[in-house]
C-alpha cells in the first residue's frame, strides 16, 4: 500500500467514523475509496468491517463514558441482529464478484439520498415522538431483517436502526447508542467470516480503522456537513461503474 493511498484511507475513515457516530452511512464513503485503492469490492467489503468494528466500539465506549443510555435496550436486540447478520454474511461471501457489484452499486445508490439527508442530525435535546411499540414478532422480524443487510452490505445499517427504533418512540442519543452497540456486537461476530473468505486487506484495513477510531471519538458535528459533496462523488461514480454505466 502506497503512501498517499494510507493517507486517503486514514482521511476517509476520520471522516465515516464522525458520520456513523452521528447518523449512519460512513461506508458509503470508505467501500469505495477502498476500491479506488485497486482492492476488488467483495474484498473492500470485508476489509472495511474492520474500519466500522473499530469505530462502533470507540463510539459505544464514549456515549457511555459521557452517560448515554441504551446500552441495556440493545442488549435484547442482539439476538436477531446476530442471527441475521451472520445469515447476511455467508450469503454474501458466497455471492460471485460481478453480482456484487451489481448489487451494492443499486444498494450504494438507494441509501444516497437517506444518508445526506441524516448526516445532519436533529439536536440532542430532540425526542422522538410517542408511538406504540411493535410486536415482539415484529421487532424480532425487523431486526433481523436489518442484520441480514448490515452483514452483507453494512452501509447505511445504522439509518436502519434508527428508523426501526424511533417506530418505537426511542429518543435520538438512546437510539445512537443502541446502534452503535448493536454494530459493534455483530461486526465482531461476523468479522471471522469475511476472514475465512479472504476477504480482508489487513494493511488497508488497519489504517482505515485508524481513521474510523479517531472520527468516532471526536465525533466533529461539522465533520458530516464537511464530507457530503465528496460522499455524494463517490457513491455516484462508483455505483455507476459497479452498474457497467462507463
Amino acid at each position: 500500500m502506497q503512501i498517499h493511498d494510507a493517507a486517503l484511507l486514514a482521511l476517509g475513515g476520520l471522516a465515516a467514523g464522525a458520520i456513523n457516530t452521528l447518523a449512519g452511512g460512513g461506508s458509503l464513503l470508505t467501500v469505495p475509496l477502498l476500491g479506488i485503492t485497486g482492492l476488488p469490492l467483495p474484498i473492500a467489503n470485508g476489509t472495511n468491517r474492520v474500519g466500522v468494528l473499530l469505530g462502533s466500539a470507540t463510539a459505544t465506549w464514549r456515549l457511555a463514558a459521557e452517560g448515554a443510555p441504551g446500552l441495556r435496550e440493545a442488549a435484547p436486540l442482539l439476538i436477531p441482529t446476530a442471527l441475521g447478520a451472520l445469515l447476511g454474511a455467508r450469503l454474501v461471501v458466497e455471492l460471485p464478484a460481478e453480482w456484487f457489484e451489481r448489487i451494492f452499486g443499486v444498494v450504494m445508490l438507494a441509501l444516497l439520498v437517506p444518508t445526506l439527508r441524516s448526516s445532519q442530525p436533529p439536536p440532542a435535546s430532540a425526542a422522538a415522538a410517542p408511538r406504540a411499540p411493535l410486536s415482539p414478532v415484529a421487532r424480532f422480524a425487523a431486526f433481523a431483517a436489518i442484520g441480514i443487510y448490515g452483514g452483507a452490505f453494512q452501509a447505511g445499517v445504522g439509518i436502519l436502526l434508527i428508523s426501526v427504533l424511533s417506530l418505537s418512540g426511542v429518543d435520538l442519543i438512546r437510539s445512537t447508542q443502541i446502534k452503535t452497540a448493536l454494530n459493534t456486537c455483530f461486526t465482531l461476530l461476523t468479522l471471522p467470516v469475511f476472514y475465512l473468505a479472504g476477504q480482508i486487506a489487513w494493511a488497508p484495513a488497519l489504517v482505515l480503522g485508524a481513521g474510523f477510531a479517531l472520527g468516532a471519538r471526536l465525533t466533529v458535528r461539522g465533520g458530516a456537513r464537511l464530507i457530503r459533496p465528496v460522499l455524494a462523488v463517490a457513491v455516484v461514480a462508483l455505483a455507476g461503474r459497479m452498474l457497467g454505466l462507463y
